[in-house]
């Protein structure tokens, strides 16, 4: 494997807050880069989101371990008038610069890209807002719950008739975000390898929202007649819809048109392919539900271990429902190096989930624990050109407070 990450002597800043784009510096974490987070004196409130309900609760903080491994951490109140010297050696540093901070407040703090360009003509601007740079709503703060999955269209169609808009998965859509983000990130480095330019790339959790609905999206940009809301009883293809095996194990089913044969005759029901209620087009439509109740109670009949054969007998693509506590014993994440070891980080925190993005022939930066709160501000000050003096001013005038007297100076 190669000693020498993609991404070694690339310099990264990382000013965002939460998951996105932090996650997406931590891809570049992965391939060698090295970041820096930087944080308000009180912390990154993702620092605590172990302790926010509905995220499952633990004493580990591992939400700020996923979305913060591999970076050194300082501290830096932006709103303090000495803290502009800071930013900008940092800025002058920087190859990346990620920052999600709503527009009216990046003015105010003098953080657009116009406003550090000057330093650095070279800069990746990494720009994330909640609904994007233009429009009635650009300067509103988004959450992946509200931008992402509520105004993309998402919420509104992952759902059962007669059934309310229930609450995605925190993250999902932040960390899908973080991929686009990374791929912004690296087109602008590709294009400074080729002209020497910086850029100012930018992505939104409502445009990724909209790409992740974009089939739906774009029927609709064409008309397309949509079948109404419905629920697995009364589905609106009976070939492709979630079942219940003896064990009481949900699994997903889709079976193609070219393989309704194959799979009829493996469960035993071969005479469903001449049933009158089902081998027209038109009745098969009229009597879906009938269908699926039958197929529930073939389903129903055997353990998943059985159905488990029988689909990959006949190869037809299927998955069985897992949560979270089964998903982590799947032999296939550890192989495959989705889930790799934590250093560092200790109590029960010693592993992590890697970046979705695998080079061959090039190994992985291995995931070290996440920083606490300001403990590299001395090390980087001193990196960025600052002397023991000028150090102390920094500390005693609040710009960049000491590490050790801060109110929360631990990650869990």
């Amino acid at each position: 494997m190669a000693t020498d990450n993609i991404f070694s002597g690339l310099k990264v800043v990382d000013l965002a807050s939460f998951i996105a784009g932090p996650s997406a510096a931590v891809i570049l974490s992965d391939f060698g880069a090295d970041v820096i987070k930087v944080e308000p004196p009180s912390g990154d409130f993702w620092r605590k989101g172990h302790m926010i309900p509905p995220q499952p609760q633990a004493k580990d903080a591992y939400p700020w371990h996923l979305a913060n491994r591999n970076k050194r951490g300082i501290t830096l109140d932006m709103k303090s008038p000495s803290a502009q010297p800071v930013l900008e050696r940092l800025v002058k540093w920087a190859d990346v610069l990620i920052v999600n901070t709503p527009h009216p407040g990046r003015k105010r703090l003098k953080l657009e890209y116009d406003d550090v360009v000057q330093w650095n003509p070279r800069l990746i601007y990494a720009d994330l807002t909640g609904f994007g740079e233009k429009g009635p709503d650009a300067d509103l703060p988004g959450f992946d719950i509200t931008a992402y999955w509520a105004r993309s269209g998402l919420l509104s169609m992952t759902r059962d008739a007669g059934a309310p808009p229930t609450w995605p998965v925190a993250g999902s859509g932040d960390n899908a975000t973080a991929v686009g983000l990374y791929s912004a990130i690296v087109t602008a480095l590709y294009r400074r390898e080729r002209t020497g330019q910086g850029s100012y790339v930018t992505t939104s959790l409502l445009a990724e929202g909209v790409w992740a609905a974009s089939v739906s999206i774009q029927a609709a940009l064409v008309g397309a007649n949509f079948f109404g809301l419905h629920d697995r009883r009364h589905p609106a293809n009976a070939a492709l819809n979630v079942y219940r095996s003896a064990d009481d194990t949900w699994f997903v089913l889709i079976v193609t048109p070219d393989k309704l044969a194959a799979v009829a005759n493996a469960i035993g029901r071969a005479d469903l392919l001449t049933d009158p209620r089902f081998s027209q087009p038109a009745k098969l439509v009229q009597n879906m539900s009938q269908l699926t109740a039958i197929l529930d109670e073939v389903f129903g009949s055997q353990p998943m271990a059985h159905w488990y054969e029988v689909f990959n007998g006949v190869h037809v693509t299927f998955g069985a429902v897992r949560g979270p506590q089964e998903v982590i014993s799947d032999p296939q994440l550890r192989v495959n190096e989705i889930v790799v070891p934590l250093e560092g980080a200790g109590a029960k925190l010693t592993s992590t989930i890697s970046s979705p993005i695998q080079v061959h022939g090039v190994s992985k930066v291995p995931a070290k624990r996440a920083p606490s709160l300001g403990e590299h501000n001395d090390e980087v000050l001193k990196q960025l050109g600052f002397n023991p003096k000028e150090i102390d001013t920094l500390h005693t005038n609040g710009a960049v407070p000491r590490a050790a007297a801060q109110a929360v100076a631990s990650v869990g």
